[in-house]
């Protein structure tokens, strides 16, 4: 068997070529000996020889191993593929390149038919109170959206006639124009601009759709929230979207929920946050107070020398979870309330209290509210 011509030599290019001007060597000896332009005998062995140097030169890691090893490679030598392998051109992408860099893209081949085309996603904004997130509801919505004409059953066309076969394509939903191009014969496949690929027209169309086989309705529907949705939960109504093409499935109705803020009910997650005021003498000795709980109010015991910022527990009060049983909790941070307006006999009893209590001292800081929440809820 003959030694391999060097590669560089094949292409006619020198050592310091360009990825550029390697391309366009490749581009013009391609056009030259492809064996369907180009008749001789030895034309396709020229080709395949063309071919399997630009594989090599048009790959940087390829192209840096030939320069180091020449034709026996680093492990035996360099594969050439071939004029069947133009899957594995480097730098080409395959014969379609090929095709485009030749004569604009023309291929023989059929256009896509157009098939069964799922409808299109619909969406609705949904404002709801804060209670209803918490416990789930069903909300009635109205949306403006596509559905069947009704006139002429989708059909496009007035009651009484019927879509025709396409003059220009003949049914066939694309139209042919063949090109002659230096390597032969090729037919150029497009989809045909007079029925859009449709395969028919219609001379007489719906008086109510116009041809366009659907109609805008206002359509009222139900919505089941379920119960522990928050803002940004998006609720799917399948099949309530627009109508599919060509007998294809409608889409989907998303329904995004808004939430509305509480006027003392916050919520984190699935817990529900609550500040409570308390005055002095609660906090100093201890009492059993009313808190206000999504399902009614609770009895909770603040318990004697209750600071400021502290938290408390009632554990199941908080929001449902929505993809397993269960509930938050409720987390309840007390404020001890300085009082502002004071008799003189509160003046009076505070100031002896005062007395007895001795003076302020600097303590070390306390716990924020979110170390505290996290605390109480047994996050690290």
């Amino acid at each position: 068997m003959s030694a391999k011509r060097d590669y560089y030599n094949v292409l006619g290019v020198d050592r310091q070529a360009s990825d550029d001007d390697i391309k366009k060597a490749f581009r013009r000896l391609a056009r030259q000996y492809h064996p369907d332009v180009n008749k001789n005998s030895d034309a396709e062995a020229k080709f395949k020889e063309i071919n399997e140097a630009y594989e090599v030169l048009s790959d940087a890691d390829k192209r840096a191993m030939y320069d180091r090893f020449g034709q026996a490679g680093p492990q035996g030598g360099f594969g050439g593929g071939g004029f069947s392998d133009f899957g594995g051109m480097g730098g080409m992408g395959g014969i379609e390149d090929i095709f485009d860099a030749f004569f604009g893209g023309a291929r023989t081949g059929g256009a896509a038919r157009p098939g069964p085309t799922r409808g299109a996603d619909l969406r609705y904004d949904l404002q709801i109170e804060f209670q209803e997130a918490v416990f789930g509801c069903e909300k009635e919505i109205v949306i403006t959206r596509h559905e069947t004409c009704p006139h002429c059953q989708g059909s496009g066309a007035e009651p009484g006639t019927q879509p025709v076969r396409c003059p220009q394509c003949n049914g066939t939903g694309e139209v042919r124009r063949q090109q002659q191009t230096f390597l032969g014969s090729f037919v150029q496949v497009t989809v045909c601009p007079r029925c859009q690929g449709e395969r028919e027209i219609i001379p007489s169309p719906c008086t109510r759709c116009r041809g366009r086989k659907v109609v805008q309705v206002d359509r009222t529907i139900s919505v089941n929230i379920p119960a522990g949705v928050d803002s940004g939960t998006r609720v799917r109504l399948a099949n309530e979207g627009e109508p599919g093409r060509r007998g294809g499935p409608p889409g989907n109705l998303y329904v995004v929920i808004d939430v509305k803020a509480h006027s003392f009910f916050q919520r984190q997650d699935n817990h529900i946050l609550v500040e409570m005021g308390i005055n002095v003498a609660q906090a100093a000795l201890g009492d059993r107070v009313q808190v206000p709980t999504l399902d009614g109010d609770e009895e909770l015991a603040i318990p004697a020398g209750t600071q400021t910022g502290e938290t408390f527990v009632l554990r199941g009060k908080g929001v449902p979870y929505l993809q397993r049983n269960g509930r938050g909790d409720q987390i309840v941070l007390v404020r001890v309330l300085t009082p502002t307006r004071l008799t003189a006999k509160q003046k009076d009893l505070l100031r002896q209290l005062g007395t007895t209590l001795g003076t302020a001292e600097i303590q070390e800081p306390n716990k924020g509210f979110f170390d505290k929440l996290k605390d109480a809820l047994g996050m690290s």
